[in-house]
Formats: structure tokens, sequence, C-alpha cells
């Protein structure tokens, strides 16, 4: 046997690090509609608002979208009865934008007022709502801003109007498209 060198003898010999098997993840919550994370401590009424908030959200956001494709159609030419996506009488016009926004409005100014329950007054209106005229013969899209983009007559192009003279002075009721 033969004998070991002195910094052999003085070496210390450390052990491999110990083996460590990967802790599994935590199982996912279940995932629960229309409850609150902390529903056991929120009240019915917080659950609510939380539940409004969120339709409230999505009603924006269809709402922007239905501006955003609307806005597309500037100088696009009226036509009576044409529904896009090339040319647009008034209502083919909103009923194109919110389509396109996932919402399905009826064909006519007439049937849109009827069709859509939750009326507004001029103070009130957020962008995207609908604005009818005296006779509920013409309809155009509120932007925000005081501004009204439509279908106005032949001869014109879909543009951008601003919400005085014409608009006020013939104001039937504006509508708020649900969701």
């Amino acid at each position: 046997m033969s004998a070991l060198p002195a910094s052999a003898a003085t070496a210390t010999v450390t052990a491999p690090p110990p083996v460590l098997s990967p802790i599994p993840p935590e199982p996912a919550a279940p995932i629960l509609t229309g409850v609150t994370p902390y529903a056991g401590e929120a009240s019915a009424k917080e659950a609510s608002a939380n539940t409004t908030l969120s339709k409230s959200a999505l009603q924006q956001q269809k709402a922007e979208r239905a501006i955003e494709v609307a806005r597309k159609q500037l100088g696009d030419p009226y036509v009576w009865g044409a529904t896009g996506p090339r040319a647009f009488d008034c209502s083919g016009l909103v009923q194109f934008a919110w389509r396109k926004a996932g919402v399905k409005l009826p064909r006519t100014t007439w049937e849109m007022l009827s069709a859509v329950k939750k009326k507004v007054s001029l103070a009130h209106l957020k962008p995207g709502d609908l604005i009818f005229t005296s006779g509920g013969g013409h309809v155009g899209m509120y932007i925000g801003h005081k501004k009204v983009i439509n279908a106005p007559h032949s001869g014109a192009v879909v543009s951008i109007d601003r919400l005085k003279g014409y608009w006020r002075s013939n104001f039937l009721t504006a509508v708020r498209p649900g969701v």
C-alpha cells in the first residue's frame, strides 16, 4: 500500500449537495364567475358593483371599437339604403360600426329607437351613444368632445359635425346600445 501525500491527508472531504425534489405547484384556484376574490368578506352590494364595472368596461370597449370603425368610413359617400362597406346611409353607418364592435342593431332609425331601451339625455352622452333627430329619421354617433359622426344626406360623405346647431335644435333623443 502506498502512502498518501501529506496534502491529501489533511484534505477535507465534502459531501455532494443533496438532491432536491421539485416542489409541486399549488393547484390553481377554481374560476368563479360573478364572485369577487374575497367573496366571503365582500357584501352583495360590492359583488354587484364589480359586475356592473365589468359590464361598463365592456360597454366602453365596444363603443370605442364602434367609433374606430365609423372613423375609418370618413369620406365614404352617403347612399340611401347603403349599409357599407364603401357607402352608407345614416342608420347603415351606425349599424355597420356597432356590428363590427359585436353589437347587433336593427336596420332603420325607427327600429333602433324602439329596440334600444337605454335612453340618455344630451347632458349625459357618452362616446358611442346614438343621437336621433326630430321625427326619428336621422341618426349619428356621438364620438366625444361634443362631436357626432354621421352620414348626413345625399350628395354628402360620412363626416364629423359639432354637437350644436342642427343636432341641438333637432334633438329627439339619444340611446346607448347594450353589450
